[in-house]
């Protein structure tokens, strides 16, 4: 396998970690992007992007990141906040009238952006169109019973995050969420990272696939069992409802759409640059990042059905739990993306990373093929 791109002398064995992923003849195309104190010493490729192995996988190949997307969509409704756009803890509902229904007039930004709102699913079902309509899924939120009461327990909010954080962005910028985001977090910093992508974009988009034979660790074949057995359960709403949330990744109308939980599209380049503009304060002032890096929810997740602990839109740091430790520093926030993407930051040792693949691996929070590669990353440092 030829692996293109470079890296510093120092980072060799990183190379080579990434290198012996394609020792797997499943895996077809990845990225990897580090930079240390700001400056990249690993920008990486291989593999194909196609489904067919025709394609290579070039410098400009860009992926859907999946949930890699909710860190940008928390800055930038924290950039709102520090522009008294929006408040962390007043009521959603004064900025979303119709949201107070059903005993969540009380409920915060806050709440939504630690998943601790009771909102991760829907228990009506809806069609499958419903996925690709702004308005319907929105007031279908607005009119949602929480699942708990908020504030009181905490469930990952999968795809709902996107619609609930990204109609508070739209009302309080004006635009749509994903143009907001995308103006706010990649544009200032030069990253190729797309919510809601221009149709002349889509040549260079990786086909997205999943591995076979894997059936991952004990806490997703835990989730696999729910959802396959209980079609009611809040798990099986949040990933099902509506139908195709799982299947629609290489779908146009999925790609142009503004989902800010779950469709932004990139590479390693830019989740590593987000991540190194959030470490030198590019992104947001010190108190707000500190907001966003604090803990605000720890334990059992009543949606992913493992012990999980985010930040506000972002995940912290487990070193203790094999499947929630991105492998470096106690302090490291970022987010893994479905099947194995993921970016973060480590500020003990001022790493920004990212790793982008196009093989879906069956892991719930961490994929250990990014694992592997910070394991070796913290032996060069």
């Amino acid at each position: 396998m030829q692996i293109q791109g470079h890296y510093e002398l120092k980072f060799e064995a990183v190379r080579e970690a990434f290198a012996a992923l394609f020792e797997d003849s499943q895996e077809r195309g990845a990225a990897l992007c580090i930079q240390v104190g700001g400056d990249t010493v690993i920008d990486l490729w291989a593999g194909s992007a196609d489904k067919d192995g025709q394609q290579a996988w070039h410098s400009d190949t860009i992926a859907n990141l999946f949930s890699c997307t909710k860190t940008f969509t928390a800055v930038t409704a924290l950039q709102l906040v520090g522009e008294g756009k929006l408040a962390l803890d007043a009521p959603v509902a004064r900025y979303w009238p119709e949201f107070a229904q059903a005993g969540k007039e009380a409920v915060t930004l806050r709440q939504l952006l630690s998943h601790r709102a009771g909102l991760p699913a829907i228990r009506e079902l809806l069609p499958a169109e419903a996925l690709y309509d702004w308005e319907a899924m929105t007031a279908a939120l607005a009119a949602e019973t929480p699942w708990w009461t908020p504030g009181t327990e905490h469930g990952y909010a999968a795809i709902t995050y996107g619609w609930l954080i990204g109609e508070l962005i739209r009302r309080a910028d004006g635009r749509g969420p994903g143009e907001s985001i995308v103006a706010r977090t990649a544009k200032p910093l030069g990253l190729d990272f797309h919510i809601g992508l221009a149709d002349e974009e889509f040549h260079r988009v990786a086909h997205i696939a999943r591995g076979k034979g894997n059936s991952g660790d004990a806490a997703a074949q835990r989730l696999l069992q729910v959802t396959m057995r209980e079609p009611e359960a809040l798990s099986t709403r949040a990933f099902t409802n509506p139908p195709a949330i799982l299947t629609s990744t290489n779908k146009p109308e999925w790609r142009r759409m503004q989902q800010p939980a779950a469709n932004g599209h990139g590479n390693a380049r830019s989740l590593a640059g987000f991540y190194a503009g959030l470490l030198d304060g590019s992104l947001l002032e010190s108190e707000l990042l500190d907001e966003l890096t604090r803990e605000h929810s720890l334990g059992e997740d009543r949606t992913l059905l493992t012990q999980t602990r985010f930040g506000l839109g972002c995940m912290l740091d487990q070193p203790t739990v094999a499947n929630a430790t991105f492998g470096l520093g106690a302090r490291a926030f970022g987010h893994p993306g479905a099947g194995g993407s993921v970016g973060f930051a480590d500020p003990e040792h001022d790493v920004a990373f990212g790793f982008v693949t196009n093989t879906l691996g069956p892991y719930v929070l961490m994929d250990p093929r990014a694992q592997k590669l910070v394991r070796v990353l913290a032996s060069c440092l």
